[in-house]
């Protein structure tokens, strides 16, 4: 188990990781999120021991502050995967091994079937995608059996489609191979998919941990929940199960009284009968619509590609539950 204690990292005057407090427990899969200059990637380098700190770094129980990079027996993928050019794949997956004084073909077969590169052994690294490298560093990251494995960015360098293709294929390999982690990234659909908690981070500092679902239903302040895509913000009131607001009510399990509520864009769609306002925006994206609506003030909606108002169209919306956000501790 990963517990750290009072994390402070320095650069002269400027503070980039602030008393930060976080552990991870074995087997767990923990996501710093944040956005770029928040402190997430510092925190993680501290924690491997490649950034001088202050506070305490332990794992079950023992202080590694005098622990050498090399000796905490972590893995570390970055964003680039960091290969050797100059070896096959199977000599990439090795030198994890060579580094312990250890031989193991069937150690690197083993580790290529898992990311689902078996057979690739003889290929030159230069010659794979940039979602196989990543599969390659992954490997070699894991074919020592690291006790905690630290990934940066890991996936942020590639298209669209192979880093969520790939997150869920992380995802699955972490989870089979029962491997403790802290992932590094600052997409919120990288982090769920890939995390059992989430701890997001902004200036330095942790603002909120939890699981993913409870980080993006209940986000602690409204900082936290604009990062989580929340663009507009009002007052509501719970009472019976029941959330009532300006756009509408829908089923909310909390207790009676005022909230603070976040509508994210899919919160609002246009329906037969709602709020009335006008289309003053409208941008397409890649599985709808997002549209920018004059109802009293300026609000972010969603429509469906097929059945999208046009700017200038009036249209009435309604509040959908899945797009909504309660901030507060």
């Amino acid at each position: 188990m990963l517990s750290v204690s009072g994390l402070t990292v320095r650069y002269g005057s400027v503070t980039a990781v602030s008393d930060v407090d976080l552990s991870i427990g074995d087997g767990e899969v923990l996501a710093l999120l944040g956005p770029s200059g928040c402190g997430k990637s510092t925190l993680l380098r501290a924690v491997a021991g490649l950034e001088p700190a202050e506070g305490t770094v332990c794992w079950d129980g023992a202080d590694l502050a005098d622990v050498p990079v090399h000796r905490r027996g972590f893995g570390l993928v970055f964003q680039d995967g960091q290969l050797f050019p100059h070896r096959d794949v199977a000599g990439n997956v090795a030198f994890g091994l060579r580094m312990q004084g250890r031989k193991s073909p069937e150690r690197v077969a083993e580790l290529l079937t898992l990311v689902g590169l078996a057979g690739y052994e003889s290929r030159r690294v230069t010659s794979l995608s940039g979602g196989e490298q990543q599969r390659v560093a992954l490997a070699r990251a894991l074919a020592p059996r690291p006790r905690l494995l630290l990934l940066d960015e890991p996936l942020s360098a590639l298209d669209r489609s192979m880093r969520e293709q790939l997150a869920m294929d992380l995802a699955t390999l972490l989870r089979a191979a029962g491997t403790t982690a802290m992932v590094v990234t600052h997409d919120h659909d990288e982090a769920f998919t890939l995390a059992d908690r989430v701890a997001v981070m902004n200036a330095g500092r942790v603002n909120q941990t939890g699981d993913p679902a409870e980080v993006w239903r209940r986000p602690v302040d409204e900082e936290t929940a604009r990062f989580l895509g929340c663009t507009t913000f009002l007052p509501g009131r719970v009472a019976n199960g029941v959330l009532t607001c300006e756009f509408g009510a829908i089923p909310l399990a909390a207790p009676d009284g005022a909230v603070h509520v976040g509508l994210r864009p899919t919160a609002l769609r246009p329906a037969p009968a709602g709020v009335a306002g006008k289309v003053t925006g409208r941008v397409h994206r890649h599985d709808h619509v997002r549209l920018v609506v004059d109802a009293g003030r300026a609000v972010d909606a969603v429509a469906e590609v097929t059945n999208a108002p046009s700017v200038g169209d009036e249209v009435t919306l309604t509040l959908d539950e899945t797009g909504v956000a309660i901030i507060g501790p």
